[in-house]
């Protein structure tokens, strides 16, 4: 699990400082820009004197995507930062890695160092029925509609084949308009979807049954066919909604169940966070304020 900020004070300076330091102990590439920089990769974040370098960075970026690269590259350093953190704190209790299934060595130590050290009481019942009071509008079963499509494939990266794609899709749409009892008919000859076979029948779909871009688009459609192509990562959809029915109010019974789950998880992630601070506070941290200035 990890927080979105740690309440870490760095001396802003100690970066370049190791930098150059690391830079110092290379030797010249005689101005060759063609061979690589020998020594160290440069140093990023020093972590009880244990250097993390920009190459441990950029390797653990691709886990990390983002459309902003600097955001990719301080979500890896914040992750390999917490990461020694967790290494070193385990070290010191004694905490060896006991990966329970589907775990790595990594995840296990976390999960365990959590277990062993952060506290989290579990919300009691006052609590949960006053969260339901201030936001029973919010509470409710999910809202689904039952859809129909005709996929006109493209790939992503194809401008032409997208663009063909939303022409014809276009041209589907205006011929629905004048004849929409053969939605079958078209799905049968021209969707790539398998649900053609159903005459693009996808039944009932609820929040996150599709891939997101669909799904965002598909809830805020009104009932019969859309007046514009839907586009996902696989094309351009011809949609019809036939049905859409909201999410009819929780009962407490009901509710408070999922209640409880969020408020736990709510106060598992405030006391992490104040758990990685103190951690942040036993072992030096040099570099991340230097990291996000640069951003």
């Amino acid at each position: 699990m990890q927080p979105r900020t740690i309440p870490i004070v760095m001396d802003p300076g100690a970066l370049s400082d190791a930098a150059a330091k690391a830079a110092a102990e290379g030797h010249s590439h005689d101005n060759d820009p063609s061979q690589p920089l020998p020594g160290p990769a440069p140093v990023m974040l020093i972590v009880a004197g244990h250097p993390i370098s920009e190459a441990d960075v950029a390797r653990e970026m691709q886990f990390h995507r983002a459309e902003d690269p600097h955001a990719s590259r301080r979500m890896a350093a914040r992750t390999l930062l917490i990461r020694e953190l967790v290494r070193l704190e385990c070290q010191r209790l004694g905490i060896e890695a006991a990966p329970e299934s589907g775990e790595t060595p990594e995840e296990a130590l976390v999960r365990q160092l959590i277990e062993h050290e952060v506290e989290t009481p579990v919300p009691d019942e006052a609590a949960c029925r006053q969260y339901f009071e201030a936001n029973r509008d919010r509470l409710h079963h999910p809202d689904r509609v039952q859809a129909r499509h005709i996929l006109l494939a493209a790939p992503p990266a194809d401008v032409a084949a997208r663009g063909r794609a939303m022409q014809q899709g276009e041209g589907l749409i205006e011929a629905l308009r004048a004849e929409p009892d053969r939605f079958g008919e078209f799905a049968m000859r021209h969707s790539a979807c398998p649900s053609r076979d159903q005459g693009g029948e996808l039944g009932w779909l609820e929040r996150g049954d599709t891939v997101p871009e669909f799904d965002r688009q598909l809830f805020m459609l009104r009932e019969g066919p859309a007046g514009l192509t839907v586009e996902t990562r696989y094309g351009h959809h011809v949609v019809v909604i036939d049905r859409i029915e909201r999410g009819s109010p929780l009962t407490w019974e009901e509710a408070s169940p999922r209640i409880a789950a969020y408020l736990e998880t709510q106060v598992t992630q405030n006391a992490v966070h104040q758990y990685l601070g103190i951690l942040a506070e036993r072992y030096e941290v040099i570099g991340l304020e230097a990291l996000d200035e640069a951003a």
